[in-house]
């Protein structure tokens, strides 16, 4: 168990090799994906993680015949209704429930907007709540589109933002038109529930796609569950309805292409040398491309189907890269720049502002008490990185990702203390463990632990 604050010693060098967990992302689209499938699906590789936790937990509430556990090595099985999701009838046998359905979706965006959309396409009433921060990120563009769909969605709190009663009776069909500026996760729920609607859907984005590399990786599972999307022109995606998922009768989830990205990072910033093994050229994942960045920066790269490897030694540079389609690893790359010769741009940023906490303001905050001076743009963040790291405690806002990133901090020849470092459980419980791992600690005087000595066992 992780204490309060985690001080991670001044870090020397970061080696090795690391096996990565299951993608976040992949694990919650491929298990929602089996459980809407005729057949049975044994999925291996599946992220042990909040994040994960909470779309066992609703597939069984919705009941999805779910047995197995995830980890690496583990297989879980799921029997798929060959359907949509529809509220299960009351064991009394009544005629339905008089209830709504309760799902608790944590702050899983993964778990919220598909499960949300799904479940429209279905029968009954569902409720679906989240935690307090969950009930703070906008879910409006979804929603719009569900109603032009003939979907029955009504906001319980604050117009735009969970909590979510769905009605459903089905979705009818027709042409939806969103957003996409927000977050893509909006378009990939849109497209996993239009295979079961009565009659064939239409998907626009009105104005532009952040994230399209999740939309990639949500098209091609889709494929893979015997539903193809059609895209006849730019923003524009076509699913027959009524269709049926069909279970590929096993699926492997890729290693975490965003929980790379920190050792990567760490290899790049202290001349070591890391390689990540569970995704690679052959990756679903936008994030996959980080490497090319760190390139970019001064590191060298070798990239293989299923690994890539990184290795440090050229002092870092300073760059100007649009991060659109890695939103995540852009996080990563803000406190590398902290070791970068000259200001770094990262572009394409300005949806941080609607994830697990405000990331743009989160990020240049704690940047800030490490000596950098930041610009916060609409869409982009400047670093400017300091003459000498200064030793700083760092909030973490109940974000697995500034615990993660932040971490790397440490390289700079100052202890570095993470407040509330057990946020990594939603989606990398075992971070801490597997850096330790890795780093080569610079000598320290005084008391200074370990990592592995702050951990205590529950």
């Amino acid at each position: 168990m992780l204490p309060d604050r985690l001080t991670v010693a001044p870090i020397a060098r970061i080696e090795g090799t690391l096996v990565l967990p299951g993608s976040k992302s992949l694990s919650n689209r491929i298990l929602l994906l089996s459980a809407l499938a005729a057949g049975l699906t044994e999925v291996t590789h599946v992220l042990a993680s909040e994040d994960t936790d909470v779309m066992f937990g609703a597939l069984r509430a919705l009941g999805v015949s779910v047995s197995g556990r995830p980890g690496q090595g583990e297989t879980v099985r799921i029997l798929g209704k060959g359907g949509p999701l529809d509220a299960p009838r009351p064991a009394t046998g009544a005629a339905e429930a008089t209830e709504p359905v309760e799902v608790f979706l944590g702050n899983a965006g993964t778990a919220m907007r598909p499960l949300a959309a799904v479940l429209a396409a279905g029968c009954g009433r569902f409720v679906l709540r989240g935690a307090s921060r969950m009930h703070e990120r906008p879910i409006g563009d979804l929603v719009t589109g569900l109603t032009q769909l003939g979907g029955s969605v009504t906001y319980l709190e604050r117009e735009g933002y969970p909590p979510l009663r769905v009605d459903a009776t089905g979705l009818r069909g027709g042409t939806a038109r969103i957003s996409g500026v927000t977050s893509s996760q909006f378009l990939s729920a849109l497209l996993m529930a239009a295979p079961l609607a009565r009659g064939p859907v239409a998907i626009e984005i009105v104005d532009r796609l952040v994230s399209e590399p999740y939309v990639a990786m949500t098209i091609a599972l889709m494929a893979r569950f015997g539903v193809r999307v059609g895209a006849p022109a730019p923003l524009r995606y076509e699913v027959p309805a009524p269709a049926r998922y069909v279970s590929p009768g096993r699926a492997l989830v890729e290693g975490d292409a965003s929980a790379a990205s920190y050792f990567l990072a760490g290899a790049a910033i202290t001349g070591g040398k890391v390689r990540v093994e569970g995704c690679g050229s052959d990756s679903l994942q936008g994030d996959a491309r980080f490497a090319q960045v760190l390139e970019q920066m001064g590191a060298r790269a070798r990239v293989e189907p299923a690994a890539i490897e990184v290795e440090g030694g050229a002092p870092l540079r300073g760059v100007d890269v649009d991060l659109t389609a890695m939103p995540d690893a852009a996080m990563t790359l803000a406190v590398a720049a902290l070791f970068a010769r000259g200001a770094t741009r990262l572009r394409g940023i300005g949806n941080w502002r609607v994830k697990e906490t405000d990331r743009m303001a989160a990020v240049s905050a704690e940047l800030g008490k490490l000596g950098a001076r930041t610009e916060v743009g609409a869409d982009s963040l400047v670093v400017h990185p300091p003459e000498h790291i200064r030793p700083a405690s760092i909030a973490t806002y109940d974000d697995h990702r500034m615990a993660m990133a932040f971490s790397l901090a440490a390289c700079g020849g100052e202890p570095v203390v993470i407040e509330n470092p057990g946020c990594v459980a939603k989606t990398f419980p075992e971070y801490f463990e597997e850096l330790e791992r890795l780093v080569v600690h610079r000598e320290v005087t005084g008391q200074q632990k370990s990592l592995r000595d702050q951990v205590t066992t529950p």
